[in-house]
Formats: structure tokens, sequence, C-alpha cells
């Protein structure tokens, strides 16, 4: 995953003023923000197949950064943006948004990468750990350390941006980093012997990804929000079927300008979720195999690390009954 999945920063300024103001004339009825990962990336299948326009849905899809399109929602610039779980509590301050379907979880993109010598989690206690504060895979490490019996006073995190976390491992600065691919593999490549000791593999849930809109757009465009959850049932068909499998690569891989045979790597680590799985995440209950129990257990995480200060009403930013009604 190229995207920093992290809330927007002031660069990304002078393309929300490319991108336009609120109210002002827009080509499509609803504007959806999406970015490189592999679960919103699926969604050009649909576009480059004609199969919004056949649902009769008048809606644009806007490539962007992550950060700038989370900007843009949040200024009221977009009816939806493609996020996590997590990014869309950390818009709550700015422009409500409702997570109304999920589009996958990450399984393995997202990894603990350490140095040879170091075989384990268990093995990096007393280590330096390079990762950037506050975002996802700071919340896998410490899934990774409370699985093996640790904490975060058993390491030293050291903060960096993500993309510096592959230097940090090669120059010795650290015995371990905490990554998304493709800034993982990256590490990986660089590093004689360096492997994943942890991935999200090993936490299904803890890091969901989903459709969030913005509520002035669901109370005025609910109708048409649904034919698009519609559409998405029919994109993770096509990327799962054999038959059209490498097509579907074929066209997510020339949207983010990589190679299909190593954008087909990218999507072993992501686990989409069609409708009818959707429907069942999207029950409440206490764990991560929930939508609820995981926005719930980084809801935590976000106020621990100061993410914002107060803990949000998790519920109300989650209405499952659209993900429902696409099923009828």
């Amino acid at each position: 995953m190229s995207c920093s999945k992290s809330i927007a920063l002031a660069f990304g300024l002078a393309l929300l003023l490319a991108i336009g103001a609120p109210g002002a004339a827009q080509s499509a009825s609803l504007r959806v923000g999406y970015s490189d990962w592999p679960g919103w990336v699926a969604w050009q299948v649909a576009v480059d197949k004609g199969w919004l326009k056949q649902a009769g849905i008048d809606v644009e899809f806007e490539w962007l950064d992550y950060s700038v399109s989370l900007d843009a929602f949040a200024a009221g610039n977009l009816d939806g943006v493609l996020a996590t779980n997590g990014d869309t509590l950390r818009m709550g301050n700015q422009g409500k948004g409702v997570m109304i379907m999920v589009t996958d979880y990450s399984n393995g993109n997202d990894m603990i990468v350490a140095r040879s010598d170091i075989k384990s989690i268990t093995d990096l206690k007393g280590q330096k750990i390079g990762l950037e504060i506050g975002l996802v895979d700071h919340l896998l490490l410490l899934n990774a350390l409370r699985q093996a019996h640790m904490t975060a006073k058993d390491v030293t995190i050291v903060s960096s941006k993500t993309s510096d976390t592959p230097k940090m491992l090669s120059s010795g600065q650290v015995a371990a980093i905490a990554a998304w691919e493709p800034i993982a593999g990256q590490a990986i490549r660089s590093v004689p012997g360096s492997h994943a000791v942890y991935t999200s593999a090993s936490a299904p849930g803890l890091i969901y990804d989903v459709l969030t809109v913005s509520t002035d757009s669901l109370r005025e465009h609910r109708a048409d929000w649904v034919k698009l959850i519609k559409v998405w049932d029919r994109v993770v068909h096509y990327i799962d079927d054999a038959a059209t499998h490498d097509d579907a690569v074929k066209i997510m891989s020339a949207r983010v300008g990589v190679a299909p045979e190593i954008y087909n790597a990218f999507l072993k680590g992501t686990r989409f979720i069609g409708l009818s799985d959707g429907k069942r995440v999207m029950v409440d209950g206490p764990s991560v195999a929930s939508l609820y129990g995981s926005t719930r257990n980084v809801d935590a995480f976000n106020v621990v690390y100061g993410i914002y200060r107060m803990s949000r009403p998790v519920a109300s930013f989650i209405d499952p009954s659209l993900t429902a009604a696409a099923l009828k």
C-alpha cells in the first residue's frame, strides 16, 4: 500500500482548491475520493467496465493522495471517501462521516519487518522499532506485542514517517519497523535477511477499510448509495473469479502504474469483503470480527495516543442498513 494512512497535512490545500469549494457546480451528483490501496483501487474495475452507468448512478470517482482525500471529504468537497474505520473517526471533529459498507480488511499487507537475527516478536524485547506514531501500523505493533504477552514498555518506539522506515532499518538505527506494502517490501528487499515477523494476517479485522459518506449526502442520495453498494458485489466477484481475475488485476495495476504481476502480490494481502460477508461484519459485536468492535478498539487507541481527546460514539459512525438494503 503506497497511501499514507494519516489525517491530512497542509500540503493538500492546493489540491483541495482544485477540487472545488462546497456548493460549487459539480459534474456528478456523487463524488467519491479513492486512493492507492487494493480495496479502493478495485473500484477502477467498475469505472472502466461502465458498471456505474449501467446501475444508473451519477457518480465520479476522484483519484487523490489518501491524506488529500480525507481533507477534501472533511471540507465538504466530496460526498464520500474510501478510508479506514479509524480515519473515519479521526475526521469526526471536522465533518461527520458514516461508514455504510466494508470493502476489505488488511490480510498481510501491513507488517512488522525485522532484521535477520530477530526471529519473533518476543525477540524485539529491549529493541528499537521505527514507525509513524498514531497510524494503523502502530496499532498493529501493539496488537502483536499483546499477543506475545508484551507491552509497549518492552520496546523503544522511534518516531518516523513511514516512508523513511526502510532507511532506518538498513542503517541499523532500529531492529524492526512497522509499515505497509509497498514500503514494507522495500525494506525487505533493501536489507539482506530482513523479514516479516508479524503481519495483519494474524489480526483479521484489526484494520477495516470502508466507504464513508457525509450525513448530508446520505440523507439526500440514499437510493444512489444503495445502488453503488450493489455494484461492489460485482467488483468483488470479478476479482475473485479465476476467469476474470487477470483482467481485474490488469485494470487495477494500470491505475497505480505497476506491473500486473507485482500488483497481484498485493491482492494476496487484502481480504475483499462482498456484501453478504459485509452484512455480518456490520453486526454489532465486541471483537474485531465486527466493524463495531474493531472501531471501538481504534477509538481507544486514538484517545490514548492523543489523536483526539474524548472517545467517540462509535455506533453513530456506522449505518449497516444500506448494505442490508443492497442485498434485497
